[in-house]
């Protein structure tokens, strides 16, 4: 773990590697994907390079490469980037990344990361955003949606699994402790961390501090969202 940012306020608990967010690695590697690359694919050109912030183990990665687009996936854990096949890859904390001049047709920050419980952290993730995008892309957000507070709450994947929402707990300054289980036949594993809820207003906001607009919100229930460079 040596060289990776402590984040404070997340944990993980179970089998394999944890990273400083709390995810552990072979968790993500279990877990299905939704209607994410369905999303991503009807909103951005085909074949376009797209800028994966925060890729993990490359859920999502490896659908969007199997449609025709072309990935660097970036996130700041080694261990998940391990198991990403078919994209570059790039090893680093997303608030930090230095890819010099490279701009990208698309840059995509998902996983809820937007509402991350630091103001500095959310800011600079959003200013990356924009530093990576060419005059003309896009950048895809993903949002918490509108009962992702609401707790205790569960879901029975089909893939034969159970996610639950334990908890979310305020910890001060408008932000929450969440804690989430997963239940698989064969292991167990929880991940606490920290988040932010942000009203519409409040994140078109601070998307404008960043230099972003919303151009439009691609899913009814608001929480994906495409911009463009103001």
């Amino acid at each position: 773990m040596s060289g990776q940012l402590v984040r404070e306020g997340y944990s993980g608990t179970g089998p394999g590697d944890i990273t400083p967010d709390g995810c552990a690695v072979e968790l993500y590697t279990r877990l299905a994907v939704g209607d994410e690359p369905d999303v991503i694919e009807a909103a951005v050109p085909a074949g376009a390079h797209i800028l994966e912030l925060g890729c993990g183990v490359g859920r999502v990665t490896r659908p969007l490469i199997e449609r025709g687009f072309r990935i660097t996936g970036v996130d700041e854990s080694p261990q998940m980037l391990e198991r990403v096949r078919g994209a570059r890859t790039v090893c680093a904390p997303i608030e930090s990344l230095d890819l010099g001049e490279e701009t990208f047709d698309v840059v995509m920050l998902a996983s809820f990361l937007v509402h991350a419980g630091d103001h500095g952290v959310r800011d600079g993730l959003l200013r990356t955003c924009r530093r990576y995008v060419r005059d003309g892309g896009v950048v895809l957000i993903q949002r918490e949606g509108a009962d992702y507070h609401v707790t205790p709450r569960e879901r029975a994947d089909a893939a034969g699994y159970t996610v639950r929402i334990v908890s979310s707990e305020p910890v001060g300054d408008g932000v929450r402790s969440v804690r989430a289980e997963y239940e698989f036949p064969d292991a167990r594993w929880t991940q606490t961390f920290r988040s932010r809820p942000l009203t519409k207003e409040e994140f078109e906001e601070h998307l404008e501090a960043a230099g972003l607009k919303v151009d439009r919100y691609l899913t009814d229930d608001g929480i994906w969202v495409r911009a463009v460079p103001v």
